[in-house]
């Protein structure tokens, strides 16, 4: 089994916010992680996302997506076409938010797989703040009702990249733990 993390657009990288925390601490539980900047860093568009989340990355049926922002958009889309062994997502939303680079990723040019995902995976895990800025709660938790992940919604977070999130994100480690080590 391998988890992969997924950053997020907008010139983000693997070496940002609380991936690599992330990997140091799920690497040390013994699990294989793989944590690399994607190209296309800036835009992601879904057409060179996709492919390479499949063919560099190796995402198949005994992966983890753990995707933020739009890494959860791109781990959610590669759910619809493909099976894997879980799924974590940190502010997911499901409309382009009005945002031009949002649009020209090409992540929002047709509906929700929402049974195909679901199909595709035994279980979703969720994170969401009521106080991020990019981020309508009310997308997160529709996100949150059509998977029936489980969820965790707090109301400092923000887009979990500032204060108190910078640089550490225990609460992801231990629930993909938890999740693991049950089995389900």
């Amino acid at each position: 089994m391998n988890i992969i993390l997924i950053h997020g657009n907008g010139g983000c990288t693997a070496n940002m916010h609380w991936y690599p925390y992330a990997e140091k601490e799920l690497t040390a539980r013994g699990y294989k992680v793989v944590c690399k900047t994607l190209p296309d860093n800036q835009v992601a568009h879904e057409a060179i996302w996709i492919p390479y989340i499949r063919d560099e990355l190796g995402a198949n049926k005994d992966s983890i997506l753990v995707g933020h922002s739009s890494g959860a958009i791109a781990a959610m889309r590669y759910a619809e076409q493909y099976p894997l062994a879980g799924m974590v997502l940190v502010s997911a939303y499901i409309s382009d938010l009005g945002e031009p680079n949002e649009k020209a990723g090409g992540w929002f040019d047709r509906p929700w797989q929402w049974d195909q995902m679901k199909q595709h995976l035994p279980w979703t895990i969720q994170f969401a703040s009521v106080d991020d800025p990019w981020i309508p709660i009310d997308e997160a938790r529709w996100v949150r009702s059509h998977l029936q992940a489980e969820y965790y919604e707090y109301t400092d977070r923000g887009h979990f990249i500032g204060d108190p999130v910078t640089t550490v994100f225990p609460e992801l480690v231990e629930a993909l733990g938890r999740k693991l080590a049950s089995g389900k």
